[in-house]
């Protein structure tokens, strides 16, 4: 037992190194990639300090700013994916279950009908307001599907999460449609998880939520075990599983607030990175929740890449990218797992 779990250990910290190296050449060719080339020993030397002042304005005011949003949301979205799927036992779980990007869609609306603005400080407020409309909605649905007797029960998680969903969407697009031709292109580019225009204080703004809620998270890692083994088990060996679930699941929920209100509305990769890094590292939590945050962030930042490269000089949001894969994976997924699934019922 202790060989079989020094292999795994091995092989997931082999393959987070493999993940990291990926990423390093990922986010190289992201910051040679834009209508201005830069090759690799420019952007050395500009890292360095020195470059032109055209290349330092490239690289440090547009590029970097923006491959490091993207790179955080990129882990945020994929560790909380992973969570909520461990909590509710479901392998379709995504944060967009638990309305945070419909939620965050109404925050922006909101923000645009009251400021009438995206210039200037008000602008700031924009993350807040997204924030905020995620985690009030989230909240909603741990309200509607929590029993005083049985805690957070997933299933009606999952079930009341989709119904109130679609019914905030329903109510965005109804006010959206009452916004002038400009405004509604802004939402517009936020909602398809645009990340053009992010700038430092948006990595600033992403950055503690990380590096304070991963390590939480990565800690409680035997809890999200004991869920798999079904909550009477876990019951059993004396975890506390209504009140591990919500803490959990609140985790999850700031941490996938914080990453949508940054990066926009791009979903998808909270369902995906997580079933790429259990095939690659496997079942167990501690194993795995890294992996994941890392393909996340490899996912986010070459869907960016992809996106700004693709169609030059116009761009593709992140978010449509990521859609284009995501899509054919869910079904793929849903077709798979549709057994299991049920089982859980």
């Amino acid at each position: 037992m202790a060989s079989l779990e020094q292999k795994r250990a091995a092989r997931a910290i082999l393959i987070g190194i493999v993940l990291m190296a990926v990423a390093i050449v990922v986010v190289i060719v992201s910051l040679n990639t834009g209508t201005i080339r830069l090759s690799l020993s420019e952007i050395w030397r500009t890292l360095l300090g020195g470059g032109t002042e055209d290349e330092r304005l490239v690289l440090f005011e547009y590029r970097l700013p923006r491959i490091v949003v993207t790179a955080l949301a990129g882990i945020g979205l994929g560790i909380s994916g992973a969570v909520l799927q461990g909590i509710s036992r479901n392998s379709l779980a995504d944060p967009g279950i638990l309305g945070i990007n419909a939620g965050a869609a109404l925050g922006l609306i909101m923000f645009v009908t009251y400021f009438r603005t995206m210039e200037g400080p008000a602008a700031l407020l924009i993350p807040l307001f997204t924030f905020a409309g995620g985690a009030a909605i989230s909240v909603l649905i741990f309200f509607l599907a929590y029993d005083r007797f049985k805690g957070l029960i997933p299933i009606r998680l999952l079930l009341v999460g989709i119904a109130v969903e679609a019914g905030v969407s329903a109510f965005t697009l109804f006010l959206s449609l009452r916004l002038d031709e400009d405004t509604y292109a802004f939402t517009a580019r936020w909602l398809a998880g645009s990340v053009w225009g992010r700038e430092w204080v948006n990595a600033g703004a992403l950055l503690p939520w990380i590096v304070l809620l991963v390590p939480i998270i990565y800690m409680r890692s035997r809890s999200l075990d004991l869920f798999a083994l079904g909550d009477e088990t876990a019951l059993g060996v004396g975890s506390q599983v209504g009140r591990s679930r919500l803490v959990l699941a609140s985790f999850a929920v700031a941490l996938a607030c914080a990453s949508v209100s940054m990066a926009g509305g791009i979903g998808f990769i909270g369902l995906i990175a997580p079933h790429v890094a259990r095939r690659l590292a496997g079942p167990q939590h501690r194993h795995f929740l890294p992996i994941a945050g890392l393909v996340g962030l490899v996912i986010l930042v070459t869907a960016d890449t992809v996106g700004r490269s693709l169609f030059q000089p116009s761009a593709i949001p992140a978010g449509v990218v990521v859609a284009a894969i995501g899509g054919p994976f869910f079904l793929y997924l849903l077709l798979h797992t549709k057994p299991n699934t049920r089982r859980n019922r």
